[in-house]
């Protein structure tokens, strides 16, 4: 699943400001249709959601075992519990996905957006140096020919009519080098109107990038909304769906059961997990997985759309399921689905540095939003959902909002990823 790397496009003031907002535009529509989404689904669910109902207890399974009418009636009452969470379950992960998908686009066209400026503003800084070398060059030249008395020849052939032929010779070395100030001159100004056609267009590209960036954090506060009311739905239908299933299994075997049955299915599905040890942590940071790099960071060909995007990551690629690790200790501030970076957690880590864990397997999330973990804790496993070819972490590191090089970042904490 080895993805090519592309060298960046050519960067125009055009490019710089059209892509994002065509993405914006997208973007919108989907806004749209999410929040139409989340209207309706709202209606259906108002009066009384899912993780609301009234769940039967042991003590009413048990009762319920003794009359065969009741525990008909018992049954139909749990099997309606079980649907009614399953829909909400399902009816609150579509508006998270929704969501999600809207943040994944507003980030990506962010992202993008940064890089744009950041080159515009190096080739901008470069053009401005030679401008200013330019401008040196020329101020040295007319020094240098007033130094040499070749400003006053006219006044020096009235006065010193002896010497005309020199002076007139002097004259037309004089002419050619009026001709070379004029050029250097010249060049000098057409340094200086590229370096400021440059510093335009940057300018114009940190507005866009800025008006993105508030528009990137406020699609994923809403993804983040969306995705811890649908974390909460799924946390209830494992906590309760399991007792009420134990509790089916009591009437219709007509077996003597309790709540050790659902603490043992609960136990069964949420293993402790592992971490990494004390030697695997170095500064206070971690690799956040075994494997190999796939696709670095930077401009290249998305493996499946064909089309040259930002990678505002590193892909690390092994074994689906795979154990991926928290990178440095935080607070997880999004745990949920992020459009083409399919399940997905962010960690928060403080002074605008975060770190991000994407394409994670289906169930993989072990963490919640709100959750403190620490650096090398088990935090997922990996998979490949989302704009995937195959299984692998998509790892990025931010700080305060834009991208950094994820390798270069760990190896100066003296990690080595892949």
């Amino acid at each position: 699943m080895t993805e090519t790397t592309a060298m960046p496009p050519v960067v125009t003031a055009r490019d710089a400001a059209d892509r994002p907002r065509r993405r914006r535009a997208s973007a919108f529509i989907a806004a749209i249709a999410a929040v139409a989404l989340l209207v309706s689904g709202s209606i259906a669910v108002t009066e009384r959601p899912a993780y609301a109902v009234d769940y039967p207890s042991w003590d009413d399974v048990l009762d319920a075992r003794r009359d065969v009418a009741r525990a008909q009636a018992k049954i139909k009452e749990i099997r309606a519990a079980i649907a009614a969470i399953t829909a909400e379950v399902e009816r609150t992960q579509a508006i998270a996905q929704e969501k999600g998908d809207i943040y994944y686009e507003a980030q990506l066209a962010f992202d993008e957006a940064a890089f744009t400026a950041d080159q515009l503003q190096a080739q901008a800084d470069e053009a401005q140096a030679r401008a200013d070398e330019s401008r040196s060059r020329a101020g040295q030249f007319v020094a240098e020919l007033a130094r040499s008395g070749g400003g006053d020849l006219s006044a020096s052939l009235f006065t010193n009519p002896g010497n005309a032929d020199e002076l007139l010779s002097r004259l037309g070395f004089a002419s050619k080098i009026t001709e070379q100030a004029e050029g250097i001159y010249a060049a000098a100004l057409q340094d200086q109107n590229a370096a400021q056609s440059l510093t335009d267009q940057a300018n114009v590209a940190k507005e866009i990038r800025d008006e993105l960036r508030l528009e990137a954090q406020a699609a994923f506060e809403e993804a983040q909304v969306a995705a811890e009311a649908a974390q909460n739905a799924l946390i209830a239908q494992q906590e309760n769906q399991a007792r009420l299933e134990a509790q089916l299994d009591v009437l219709i075997k007509n077996r003597a059961a309790t709540e050790k049955d659902y603490r043992a299915g609960i136990a069964a599905q949420y293993g402790s997990g592992s971490s990494l040890g004390a030697g695997q942590i170095k500064n206070g940071w971690a690799v956040p997985t075994n494997g190999y790099i796939s696709s670095g960071y930077g401009y290249r060909v998305h493996p499946i759309s064909g089309a040259v995007r930002f990678h505002a990551g590193v892909d690390i690629a092994n074994a689906a399921g795979t154990p991926i690790y928290a990178a440095a200790s935080g607070v997880v501030e999004y745990a949920g689905w992020n459009g083409g970076y399919g399940n997905f957690i962010r960690i928060n880590h403080g002074n605008g540095l975060t770190t991000s864990y994407g394409h994670i397997q289906n169930g993989g999330i072990l963490v919640r939003i709100g959750q403190e973990i620490v650096v090398g804790q088990n935090i997922a496993r990996m998979g490949t959902t989302g704009s995937s070819t195959g299984n692998h972490l998509h790892f990025e590191v931010r700080q305060n909002g834009g991208t950094t090089n994820p390798v270069t970042y760990l190896r100066n904490k003296g990690l080595s990823i892949g």
